[in-house]
């Protein structure tokens, strides 16, 4: 009986993907109340401890890496942080987090905007310390980097500035609210920065998160919440001395035993309304606006 339940949900989930993206390859405009939404039953494991690679030219922006959800393999896996260009001058990117949201655990996508917003106060290191960003700021058309956060080597980068920043970590935890969560509310200037016009993630994002997916040993069931390739220099390139293996986990992880089964008998919160199973991210369906 649960065999079939799955069968039916998957079936369904499959339909909706194919009917979202059939609109989307028709050029049809798809609204932001029928965005995929991403929820799971069981929460991610803890952001792991890793090193940030040297930032690999002038312009790029540190994306930090983040767990995201495989609906196939019923598991979460590592997407490695790594510098990125941003898609136009003057934007920084909000980084994508989870948050609890009656009884499961909900996928947030990151986007580019001219103000950082609310990433859930969960602290990514390297200048995203929970509120708004300290890794760098833009001076009319260039970027310049504060070197107290971030790894720039100032033969190669002089637009650079030192900014000391206080900051404590005193919590591992990849999701807000829930169990074990971090406690956080959007500030009023996380408000209006919800309100600025939002651009999905950059081809090279997209490449970093296929590939993450399609790696086996960035899935949480295998590494246990350390992933052997914590982070790259560039999009793409998961080898070579510029890749960043995590020093440890966050904290232990056990992945449930019976997860599949959790998903399963939550099939129909995953597929009601904004198709929460589709095994696609909301960049490749459209430009988020709020």
């Amino acid at each position: 009986m649960l065999r079939d339940a799955r069968s039916d949900t998957l079936r369904l989930t499959a339909f909706f993907c194919t009917f979202m993206l059939a609109i989307v390859g028709l050029g049809v405009p798809v609204r932001s109340s029928a965005q995929v939404r991403i929820a799971v039953a069981f929460g991610p494991p803890a952001l792991p401890i890793y090193e940030q690679p040297i930032c690999p030219g002038d312009g790029y922006i540190w994306t930090p890496g983040y767990w995201a959800w495989d609906a196939a393999a019923y598991d979460y896996y590592w997407v490695p942080g790594t510098w990125v260009l941003p898609p136009e001058v003057g934007l920084l990117w909000t980084p994508p987090w989870w948050g609890w949201d009656n009884g499961v655990f909900v996928f947030n996508q990151g986007y580019w905007a001219p103000v950082v917003g609310f990433y859930g106060g969960i602290d990514y290191g390297f200048g995203y310390f929970g509120f708004g960003f300290v890794g760098g700021r833009w001076e009319h058309d260039r970027f310049y980097y504060n070197r107290a956060v971030t790894n720039i080597n100032v033969v190669n980068i002089r637009n650079v500035y030192n900014e000391a920043v206080t900051n404590v970590t005193v919590s591992r935890s990849s999701y807000n609210g829930g169990p074990g969560g971090i406690v956080a509310r959007p500030r009023p200037e996380d408000e209006l920065a919800a309100r600025e016009r939002h651009i999905r993630p950059v081809e090279a994002q997209m490449e970093q998160i296929s590939k993450a997916r399609q790696n086996p040993e960035l899935r949480a069931s295998m590494n246990r919440g350390r992933p052997p390739i914590a982070a790259t220099a560039r999009a793409g390139e998961f080898s070579g001395r510029e890749v960043m293996a995590a020093r440890e986990a966050g904290a232990p992880y056990q992945p449930p035993v019976n997860r599949e089964s959790m998903t399963e008998n939550r099939g129909q919160t995953f597929i009601r309304m904004n198709f929460r199973l589709c095994n696609i991210s909301v960049p490749q369906i459209v430009e988020m606006r709020n």
